[in-house]
């Protein structure tokens, strides 16, 4: 499994993989999707999944409507 991350834009729906990919404005977040890893985790990932929460929080301020 990889990111998934679906937006809403003037051209239809468009799907990223990448968080840096997805543009800086866009209508509406459709899907928040990171892949976290199945645990015993490392320090390292634990530090990745606890950032999730605040990009999911920087993408709803990005949303248009």
């Amino acid at each position: 499994m990889s990111h998934r991350f679906t937006v809403l834009t003037e051209n239809g729906l468009q799907t990223y993989d990448k968080y840096e990919d997805i543009p800086e404005s866009f209508h509406n977040l459709i899907e928040f999707v990171p892949e976290i890893p199945e645990g015993p985790h490392t320090e390292d990932q634990h530090d990745e999944i606890e950032q999730w929460n605040a990009k999911l929080q920087e993408l709803m301020k990005r949303e248009t409507k």
